[in-house]
């Protein structure tokens, strides 16, 4: 079917807006543990390191699955993938209402792993097929306030749900959602334009398809190619550096305000929310900017101000304002991070691989937040305090930083 140029309206704009709600879902449910992890603590007499450990279950998962998810997303198209992985988050989710010890926490969480899977790296890869190299950053900047908002949404709406019920009717909710969206991805996502009779949105008509394309032919290149390509490995560190930085202070700070600087449980929530609402306007502003900057640049900024906020998170001491501004200034720079690498995969490698290359960093990312989360939870039961931890995370920032320094302009 030859592409059309309709121009009243386009099926990306669908496509975004499926995926959005796919990312308010499961990011609510993958960063919403952090809100719920005080209330859990409490009631079952969990240690950090034993918190750590559940939430590392489903990074364990995550990372296992993630390439092969990334794989089967080139192979049998994305609709397929993240509807399948939607079912399988929502039972995953619900199950975490019931869990009593900890063995049980793991492997539930271990499923909604398995299930977060088809949440990121499918999408990131639908959506940069559906728009042009010169619009992706605009695209992901319009899908990733989803997660933002889910973290806001969460730390909003948990104070109101334990009240109300219990920290477990959290779990019963989001797992809910996640079950309808099965019907809505099953019914609204098409895995790519060509076969639609679209065209990427952002190309005009009678042009010639632009993209990484034009560096290296799809229809030639291997995965094999992909691992022998030094930009894939120093980006795959800088990844692996940058989750580190980011993981041990976004699940921990609700505890660290909660238990070291002793804020009620009701007003240490609201961090999630700052966090949450502050991803947003980074994500709004620094994406689209990053199609101009390059995603090399922003990077480079991005850690950077990630760095910055961390250590003066340490030295802010018990000021609750100073503390919400810099949680604040790190989520503005936090909630670019995940697709501003994910679009890097776009602009280094051709689209017939992108979602492999993409599934195949996040075992990079995964791993940096494996060990961000067992060092600060071990850090934490061992000295009572959360400083050593979070002044870590600002190095392997700032390592980050330096790492991706190296990455060559074009592809080799």
């Amino acid at each position: 079917m030859p592409p059309l140029d309709r121009k009243s309206f386009h099926w990306a704009w669908v496509i975004l807006a499926t995926v959005f709600v796919d990312l308010f879902i499961n990011y609510s449910v993958r960063i919403g543990y952090g809100v719920v992890l005080p209330e859990m603590i409490s009631n079952l007499g969990f240690t950090r390191t034993d918190t750590a450990s559940i939430y590392n279950s489903y990074l364990f998962a995550y990372i296992a699955i993630t390439p092969f998810s990334g794989y089967l997303t080139d192979r049998l198209g994305a609709r397929r993938v993240i509807t399948a992985c939607a079912f399988i988050l929502g039972v995953g989710v619900i199950l975490m209402g019931t869990i009593q010890e900890l063995w049980t926490a793991c492997l539930f969480y271990a499923v909604v792993g398995v299930g977060a899977t088809g949440m990121w790296t499918p999408v990131l890869t639908v959506v940069q097929r559906w728009f042009t190299p010169k619009k992706r950053g605009l695209a992901l900047g319009i899908i990733s306030p989803g997660y933002g908002l889910g973290f806001a949404a969460m730390g909003a709406a948990f104070p109101w749900i334990v009240h109300t019920y219990t920290w477990r009717h959290a779990w019963y909710f989001l797992g809910a959602g996640a079950l309808a969206m099965v019907l809505g991805n099953a019914l609204l996502l098409k895995s790519d334009p060509e076969s639609s009779g679209y065209r990427p949105w952002g190309e005009k008509e009678g042009a010639a398809p632009s993209g990484p394309a034009d560096h290296t032919s799809p229809a030639t290149i291997s995965v094999s190619a992909v691992f022998r390509n030094r930009n894939f490995w120093i980006i795959g560190f800088s990844y692996f550096a940058v989750a580190y930085s980011l993981y041990g202070v976004t699940t921990f700070m609700v505890d660290y305000a909660k238990s070291q600087l002793g804020i009620p449980i009701e007003k240490a929530s609201l961090l999630a929310t700052v966090h949450g609402f502050s991803q947003v306007i980074g994500v709004l502003t620094l994406l689209p900017l990053s199609d101009y900057l390059g995603r090399k640049k922003t990077i480079v900024l991005m850690n950077s101000f990630i760095a910055a906020s961390l250590f003066g998170i340490v030295l802010s001491g018990h000021s609750w304002g100073t503390l919400c501004f810099l949680v604040g200034l790190f989520a503005v720079f936090y909630g670019p991070t995940f697709p501003i690498y994910g679009a890097c995969a776009g602009d280094y490698f051709p689209r017939s691989v992108m979602g492999t290359v993409i599934g195949a960093w996040t075992p990079f990312y995964g791993l940096g937040a494996i060990m961000s989360h067992w060092v600060t939870g071990m850090l934490r039961d061992s000295t009572g305090f959360y400083n050593l931890a979070f002044l870590t995370n600002g190095v392997m920032a700032l390592a980050g930083l330096v790492l991706i320094l190296f990455v060559r302009k074009k592809p080799s």
